[in-house]
């Protein structure tokens, strides 16, 4: 059995309005599973090597929900486009590239390297259409030793013709050997099914991931409500279903046992939001993203208080980073525009509230992750923020509040995922 204690300020979410501080605190770990944070180490642990990281904060890991590992090489691009017209105009062009495995194993590295440094531990990735380079993204992923879902996309319409599978039997026999070469093989991360979203999917297809789903146990990520135009689009497409919820939910693709996440909901009616809670459905917050595209903001703090899943995404490269930190931040700046603006019903989400969303919100898709009580798994990064520079001394939850708003990757000293330390 291997065990060890690390020490320094721990800041953890007590719940999703609270966060929970211990000032030199200590965490005890046992084969990777946290057995609580403590003031003074236990005497039954007194014997365990620890590691004090003296003045450092210590953070649970961070997840994210949401992001597009092929769309990391043009981040920061077309930020004046909408949606519909950014995917034609930069998304599917590069997507297209990822035929090339060359290709795709460059530009897979970068982004892999980018993201092992940043406070993420846990992800849900969408990769592209291409079995072989999702299952290199998969293996350069799990060998950082990072942990999560990788989904080889599905399209059979409405999208580029070098990306558009040839039909839905194309696209589920191809999908179905990727799930056969992949499902446990790796160590960390595995196979999510991923529907891009309604307008790219034929009925047949997704009727068939429905089969594969029950046929492998697996979860589903989508997209949801994000845009105006996806919405009207998805209706015309869909004149049956009363929702765009709906039209995932009559191919069972819309949670329940399997798991699922739809990223955005900025839009979502009555209707759906009823329908997500009652499914276990969780929503993946891309607040940058969502400002970038134009789409609006999420009534986040509203779907919180109704008792809906709810974690963070940066939804890159509609969000430009891959920073959860700067996730976190947008959050907040974003809700409270929309409650000054659009509806003061709905209260800007607090510090609290979006580092809850960050760790334990995002990280409950994963099973017991994104915090440090006992039989949790130890994600943690601890965090210097000794080049933040200030005149005044400051409390622990003041150091915690600025890493948010200035600290970025160089600030990470360290980074444990399921109890190994990375770096």
């Amino acid at each position: 059995m291997q065990a060890f204690v690390l020490k320094g300020h721990i800041c953890q979410s007590r719940d999703a309005e609270h966060i929970e501080i211990t000032e030199n605190g200590f965490l005890v770990v046992e084969d990777g599973i946290c057995r609580g944070v403590f003031g003074a180490l236990p005497e039954r642990w007194a014997a365990l090597p620890v590691t004090d990281f003296g003045d450092r904060l210590i953070l649970p890991g961070m997840s994210d929900l949401h992001l597009h590992a092929p769309q990391f090489s043009f981040r920061g691009l077309g930020m004046d486009m909408e949606l519909l017209d950014w995917l034609n105009t930069y998304t599917f062009p590069e997507e297209s590239k990822y035929r090339d495995p060359a290709y795709a194993d460059r530009a897979y590295d970068i982004f892999t390297r980018h993201l092992l440094h940043s406070t993420t531990t846990r992800v849900s990735v969408f990769a592209t259409v291409h079995r072989e380079a999702t299952t290199l993204l998969m293996e350069k992923l799990d060998r950082a030793g990072l942990r999560g879902f990788v989904g080889k996309v599905n399209m059979d319409r409405n999208c580029a013709d070098t990306l558009r599978e040839a039909s839905a039997a194309a696209s589920l026999e191809d999908t179905e050997r990727w799930i056969e070469q992949t499902h446990s093989r790796f160590a960390g991360i595995r196979p999510i099914l991923t529907p891009r979203f309604i307008p790219t999917c034929s009925d047949e297809l997704m009727r068939g991931l429905r089969v594969l789903a029950d046929r492998y146990d697996l979860p589903v990520q989508s997209h949801l409500s994000e845009n105006f135009g996806e919405i009207a689009w998805v209706k015309e497409l869909c004149p049956w279903s009363s929702c765009y919820g709906d039209a995932y939910d009559r191919f069972g693709l819309f949670g329940g046992e399997h798991g699922c996440i739809m990223a955005h909901c900025v839009h979502s009616g009555e209707e759906e939001i009823a329908r997500m809670k009652q499914n276990g459905v969780y929503i993946a917050h891309s607040p940058e993203s969502n400002m970038n595209l134009a789409s609006g903001v999420a009534p986040v703090s509203r779907y919180l208080a109704l008792g809906l899943n709810v974690g963070l995404a940066t939804d890159m490269a509609g969000g430009s980073h891959e920073s959860m930190l700067r996730a976190m931040m947008h959050a907040i700046q974003a809700s409270k525009l929309r409650w000054r603006l659009q509806d003061e019903a709905v209260k800007p989400l607090s510090v609290d509230q979006a580092f809850y969303l960050a760790t334990a919100g995002g990280g409950s898709f994963f099973g017991r992750v994104g915090k440090f009580d006992d039989g949790y798994e130890c994600d943690a990064v601890v965090m210097d923020d000794g080049d933040l520079d200030h005149p005044q001394p400051l409390s622990v939850r003041a150091r915690l509040e600025r890493l948010i708003y200035l600290a970025d990757d160089r600030n990470v000293a360290a980074k444990f995922v399921a109890g190994r330390r990375l770096f």
